[in-house]
């Protein structure tokens, strides 16, 4: 069986992590990355696939940070364009340590203050992704992005818009960020549920459906979606509802003491995904999806350490009786023990 090969299309971001505690109390800051399509192709490339990450960045030392990075976990970067205009984006994100006092946060939760605006991944479009990223494009099995993409201007709008018409399979997560929508949120229902409709597999929290398309019930997000092959509803009962056509199965997640949520969106979609390439069916790609959101929900930071392919796919087999008990985090420390 070919290496399935998957593009991930849109905007890395540079993360610095303050102290726990009120952001003014900081005197350190930890770098990392993020952005949610780097994230996806980051769990891509450790389950095997052949993953590639297209955005742009400044050439700016964070643009040059977050290259390396994906480059490292093993994403193919050529189809990163350097912006010599515009710079990197990046994030603060500010950690509670449950003191109580008036501007801490409570203790595990988080807060990001982002500064995107005029970013180089917001010159993104139909005709400036360079001759590298288009090879990338033609030759790939699954592309993906988000609506944090299609948010950030009109012209990356325009370039998810031109690979929904190409024949390769398109996963969308919906990702609705309101602040992205501000000036124009009258219209993030219609653009967003163009892309929901143009788009091959779709992922969308229950919440967030509530907020763009009125409904959160997976039935009527069905009906009012007939059109994807796959859509995967998430929702706070920590259960996910996925429809294949028109089957619909409800796969429970893993339970979990969570150290922060942060990541683990992206991670269940580049679980789903990998499924999916390998041609699992419905159940084990949704199990594949909540297996990794685990590794992002049990660590700190945006990236997900995953548990190995081979591990995945006998979690995944477990009958529903097995896979209710499953602790996640002693099979996760047996497969840290192992020799690599």
């Amino acid at each position: 069986m070919k290496t399935p090969r998957a593009v991930c299309v849109g905007e890395g971001l540079v993360v610095l992590v303050a102290e726990p505690g009120p952001l003014e109390n900081s005197e350190t800051f930890h770098r990392t990355s993020g952005g949610a399509e780097a994230n996806v192709a980051r769990v891509l490339a450790q389950l095997g696939v052949d993953a590639a990450w297209i955005s742009r960045v400044g050439d700016d030392g964070f643009g040059r940070y977050l290259v390396r990075q994906l480059a490292d976990a093993g994403v193919d970067t050529s189809g990163v364009t350097i912006d010599d205009e515009r710079p990197t984006g990046m994030y603060l994100k500010e950690r509670g340590s449950g003191s109580g006092g008036g501007y801490d946060l409570a203790h595990g939760a988080s807060a990001m203050t982002y500064f995107r605006a005029g970013s180089a991944a917001s010159a993104l479009s139909r005709n400036g992704i360079g001759e590298e990223a288009s090879g990338l494009v033609s030759r790939a099995d699954l592309i993906h992005f988000t609506g944090i993409t299609v948010a950030i201007s009109d012209s990356a709008a325009d370039l998810t818009r031109a690979l929904m018409d190409r024949s390769t399979t398109v996963g969308f997560d919906l990702n609705y960020r309101p602040a992205l929508w501000k000036s124009r949120e009258h219209a993030a229902a219609d653009v967003l549920g163009e892309h929901v409709r143009g788009s091959n597999v779709v992922f969308m929290g229950a919440d967030e459906a509530s907020l763009v398309f009125g409904t959160s019930d997976p039935a009527e997000l069905r009906a009012l979606f007939p059109q994807p092959q796959h859509l995967v509803i998430k929702n706070d009962a920590h259960t996910v509802t996925a429809f294949e056509g028109t089957t619909r199965v409800d796969v429970p997640a893993l339970k979990l003491e969570v150290v922060e949520r942060i990541g683990a969106g992206d991670a269940f979609a580049g679980g789903y995904l990998t499924g999916l390439l390998l041609g699992r069916s419905a159940v084990e790609s949704v199990r594949f999806g909540h297996l990794c959101a685990a590794g992002a929900l049990t660590g700190h930071g945006d990236i997900a350490s995953v548990l190995p392919l081979d591990v995945l796919l006998q979690l995944a087999e477990l009958s529903d009786e097995q896979w209710a008990t499953l602790d996640y985090a002693a099979t996760s420390t047996r497969c840290s023990e192992v020799p690599q």
